[in-house]
């Protein structure tokens, strides 16, 4: 009895050595097999990166409204040349923000050879008048003294806002202003008084003049159009925002004036 179980124990792992062997055999070729392809892989990526299939081909850029495209794609560094996954974002982000009217930038990798530059611009909120010449005035009070325009512009029209500090806020409140306010906007004269230096004086495009403080000047002048749609548009006149507010005609000022002129000559 015990002889027929060994013989038969013998059969069976005599049975299971060739089997054993074709696993081992099919382990090996699959080693190979991944091996050969992770070398081909490597072969094709060493081929592909040093060709011009890895090159930047078409460099878009978005979002800019002042600043010409053309100038921009020179200020990031990128061209033809550029290896598409060699474009450092940080890096070109930084130089592109060197730009005066650069107040931010995106940049997008769109496989397999496109980079779009997404821009936002620094906003031009006014213009500073020198003679017939008109320059622009950023949103962080900053003046590009080097872009002349002869044409009238469409943003308020800074006068006498000589000194830096007073020119910053004045820009910071035009910033704050709703875009349909500040449109209405003719120009904007620095109009200082003894009791307080903050006082401006606006000309608006609709025949109003807008009396100010710098400080409030942002916050007060939200209601302006509320005020308007209140007066008579035949009567033009003064909007005073300094403190409170409330109308004065200019008739009733000439009024005044003639009567003050009278009381001098009869005295």
């Amino acid at each position: 009895m015990n002889i027929d179980l060994e013989k038969e124990k013998i059969v069976s792992i005599e049975d299971r050595i060739p089997k054993l062997k074709q696993q081992r055999k099919q382990k090996a070729n699959r080693r190979f097999i991944l091996f050969i392809l992770t070398f081909s892989l490597l072969i094709l990526l060493i081929i592909y990166l040093e060709t011009p299939l890895s090159k930047v081909k078409n460099v878009e850029v978005s979002g800019n409204v002042n600043v010409p495209s053309d100038e921009i794609i020179s200020l990031s560094g990128i061209d033809q040349q550029t290896n598409f996954w060699s474009v450092n974002k940080e890096k070109t982000i930084k130089a592109l923000k060197k730009h005066k009217e650069v107040k931010g930038a995106n940049i997008v990798k769109i496989f397999p050879h496109t980079i779009r530059i997404e821009i936002e611009e620094m906003k031009r909120v006014a213009y500073v008048s020198n003679g017939s010449s008109f320059y622009p005035v950023l949103e962080n009070g900053e003046t590009l003294d080097g872009q002349k325009s002869v044409k009238v512009p469409d943003a308020p029209i800074l006068f006498g806002f000589d000194d830096a500090e007073f020119a910053h806020l004045m820009t910071e409140q035009l910033t704050n202003l709703p875009h349909s306010i500040s449109n209405s906007i003719s120009e904007v004269h620095y109009t200082p008084e003894k009791m307080d230096p903050y006082i401006i004086t606006l000309f608006m495009n609709n025949g109003y003049e807008v009396r100010a403080s710098m400080k409030t000047f942002a916050e007060k002048m939200r209601s302006y159009p509320m005020i308007v749609k209140e007066l008579n548009p035949k009567v033009k006149g003064i909007i005073h925002l300094e403190v409170g507010s409330y109308f004065e005609p200019y008739s009733k000022k000439g009024s005044q004036k003639n009567k003050g002129d009278k009381a001098d000559e009869e005295s």
